[in-house]
């Protein structure tokens, strides 16, 4: 790389680490209509969503990073149509689910040390329309809609936040009177040379529909 490259990429990284704001607003993100609020926790609906996801094993943050490495090989041309797709935020990650054998739509936990972590697709694509990943470790998934208790914070997302965050919104759901339907997944909107405090991190539980 020659050095007005290298000063290039050194002054956009600068950049996007000072206004994430900026970043996110020119980064698609999944729709979503904001039915109550409590402070800082929301209660979302989503519509219908594709995603790009593959499962990992290891710690919560080493399976974060393998995962984003192995999708962002697809969304950069890893495909079979050589196509490159736009990034788009959150990477969501979450306790990873095998789908029984006998039935696609009954699911059990896997294994402990199995992280599930995928980006969501773009709303201009289809099923039909999206490039098959050339790596068999990742695949495409439809998500249905759904309702998510949603609790933003900032700052780093390791294992201690995150299980403090974890617990802060199921007592403020169950407060709520809001009905738990699943895992908690977390969202992680920004790229890794972020500032700390400036990150946008969500941590949410699928609720059932009021």
């Amino acid at each position: 790389m020659n050095v007005l490259k290298l000063g290039g990429l050194i002054v956009g990284v600068i950049s996007s680490a000072l206004t994430p704001g900026l970043a996110r607003a020119a980064t698609e993100q999944p729709a979503y209509t904001v039915l109550e609020r409590q402070g800082a926790v929301e209660l979302r609906r989503y519509g219908p969503r594709l995603a790009a996801e593959t499962t990992v094993r290891g710690d919560e943050v080493s399976a974060r990073n393998k995962g984003f490495q192995a999708i962002a090989g697809y969304i950069f041309g890893g495909n079979k149509g050589k196509t490159s797709i736009a990034m788009t935020a959150p990477v969501a990650q979450a306790k990873a689910e095998k789908i029984a054998m006998t039935a696609p739509v009954a699911q059990a936990p896997a294994a402990d040390g199995a992280w599930r972590v995928q980006f969501f697709m773009p709303a201009k694509y289809t099923r039909a329309t999206l490039p098959t990943p050339n790596n068999p470790e990742v695949r495409i998934v439809e998500l249905p809609g759904e309702q998510f208790a949603v609790l933003r914070f900032s700052g780093l997302a390791g294992r201690t936040s995150v299980a403090a965050r974890t617990k802060e919104l199921s007592d403020k759901a169950a407060a709520m009177g809001w009905k738990v339907t699943g895992p908690p997944v977390v969202w992680f909107y920004d790229p890794p040379w972020t500032l700390p405090p400036m990150r946008r991190n969500e941590v949410a539980f699928p609720v059932a529909a009021k």
